[in-house]
């Protein structure tokens, strides 16, 4: 009995001083919730009712989107898969800062995991009462009206086959009339919306403007006022306005000045900018885009009018600006949407 008594002694020494083997002498930490994959996608909720209705077939990869606290981003048809969510209720939503231009989150779902299928994320996009869904207007001059192009289409069918296949619907529809300054435009819009009635109004318009004397002699004259008309024109109707820069023009043409023209062109794309930022509208870089060519003469059938390689720089530069999220800045004008009249 005497012999073990000092072992006995020196054990509980050892554990008094935190030693040995029996654990910490803290709390134990809790062992972290149990966790299931989840995977699901992200819809354009067009009644926004936050269900995935079987006319719904829109789709947006490249969005980020949350579930349970757990982040990840959607790939191509809009898809998500996340590894590990916690298991119970949750809910998941889309980050509106990754949205397309004029997107916003629809409301949270709710989710519970390991859920029993893929889990609709819905987004939605604020409209008229009587706007299209899914319906873009191209509007402008000759080179909307697509002169110069081999199908006679412009940039018109390109870009709605770029957004069909990127998220699944678009019609893109045009009204041109050539020759037409932005002035003109800008009366001719009310029209033109209330027959259209489209969820998005690409303007590109004041190629032609370079053409008045007035334009010239008292820069900037009545562009900048009637590109900014033309946006509020689009959101007082219902739809959300996407602006290209204007085009430049071929410098192969040397007897009609295309050097002064093109820095008249670039001066006024500066105030479009600015204008775009005020107004907090999203810009489609078509002048950046063609600037960044390397043989711009190339992309043009003549003196100002593009050819199908300089139509599909328009196309992608309205895309981009379509299905990124909204860059422009500022305290812009808010979109005023109308009530359809009774019958």
């Amino acid at each position: 009995m005497t012999k073990r008594l000092p072992t006995l002694l020196l054990g509980a020494l050892a554990a008094a001083c935190g030693g040995g083997s029996s654990g910490p002498s803290g709390p134990s930490s809790p062992a972290p919730p149990a966790g299931s994959p989840v995977s699901g996608f992200v819809f354009y909720d067009e009644n926004a009712n936050g269900v995935a209705d079987p006319a719904e077939s829109v789709r947006f990869p490249s969005v980020g989107v949350t579930v349970g606290g757990v982040t990840g981003s959607t790939a191509s048809g809009g898809a998500f898969s996340l590894a590990s969510v916690p298991n119970g209720s949750q809910t998941a939503q889309v980050r509106p800062d990754t949205l397309p231009a004029y997107f916003v989150p629809g409301p949270a779902a709710a989710v519970t995991v390991p859920p029993s299928g893929p889990v609709a994320v819905p987004a939605t996009l604020q409209l008229g009462s009587r706007a299209r869904p899914n319906g873009y207007l191209a509007f402008g001059d000759s080179i909307t009206w697509g002169q110069g192009s081999s199908d006679g289409a412009g940039y018109r069918l390109i870009l709605q086959g770029d957004l069909r296949a990127y998220w699944g619907k678009a019609t893109v529809d045009a009204d041109a009339v050539p020759g037409t300054k932005s002035d003109k435009g800008q009366t001719r819009l009310g029209p033109a919306l209330a027959a259209w009635r489209p969820a998005y109004l690409l303007i590109l318009y004041g190629t032609n403007d370079y053409n008045d004397g007035e334009c010239r002699a008292d820069f900037p004259c009545y562009t900048i006022d009637a590109l900014r008309s033309m946006v509020q024109q689009a959101r007082d109707a219902g739809a959300w306005p996407v602006l290209g820069t204007i085009p430049p023009v071929s410098p192969a043409y040397a007897d009609r000045n295309p050097d002064e023209r093109n820095d008249w062109v670039r001066r006024m794309n500066d105030l479009v900018r600015a204008m775009a930022r005020q107004e907090r509208v999203q810009v489609a870089e078509v002048h950046g885009n063609f600037l960044k060519q390397g043989n711009l003469a190339s992309l043009f059938d003549d003196y100002v009018h593009p050819n199908d390689a300089g139509f599909r720089i328009i196309a992608t530069s309205f895309f981009e600006a379509i299905t990124r999220p909204l860059a422009a800045s500022g305290s812009g004008r808010a979109p005023v949407f109308f009530v359809a009249p009774g019958p």
